[in-house]
């Protein structure tokens, strides 16, 4: 029994390696959604290893009733489906800041932290494109955004260098 499990560990291990890919080193590029307010990020992408990847967002908004930005951080995890196509996973979180004008809180700003999740599936091109379709859940604690739980899903178009 214990041969066969080392046996199965082994050849797991082999199957998920020989499907790795290596992702670019540098991708820059929009990340377009809605959710909070937040329309468009600014996306930036770093490889930390082989199959990881450090992901840095901004985003800036301006309403009729708040103006705000958001800049949000996460490690991701990604594996290869087929080819240029893989799928990522990964956790972090962020910073927020609003400032409200309107008549439920008159000149009121808030500054809160927020985890988040992410899960996703991308297009690696032959060109140096990548885009991606992401789903992120997130949560806030701030005094205005107390346990406020916001999904976000946003496609990515990012140059790869």
């Amino acid at each position: 029994m214990k041969k066969l499990f080392i046996a199965f560990v082994l050849i797991a291990g082999f199957s998920f390696s020989s499907q790795a890919q290596e992702i670019a080193d540098n991708a820059l590029g929009l990340r377009l959604g809605d959710s909070d307010g937040f329309g468009a990020e600014i996306s930036y992408q770093r490889a930390l290893g082989g199959n990881n990847r450090l992901e840095l967002d901004l985003g800036l908004r301006t309403g009729n009733d708040y103006d705000g930005f958001k800049l949000a951080g996460l490690y991701q995890w990604v594996w290869n489906i087929d080819g240029g196509f893989n799928w990522y996973a990964g956790a972090g979180g962020g910073l927020a800041s609003y400032s409200y004008d309107n008549g439920r809180f008159n000149d009121e700003n808030d500054t809160f932290v927020f985890a988040a999740g992410d899960i996703g599936i991308e297009y690696n091109f032959d060109i140096p494109l990548l885009i991606s379709l992401d789903f992120r859940p997130e949560i806030g604690f701030g005094d205005y955004n107390n346990d406020d739980l916001d999904f976000d899903i946003a496609l990515g178009l990012r140059y790869q260098f």
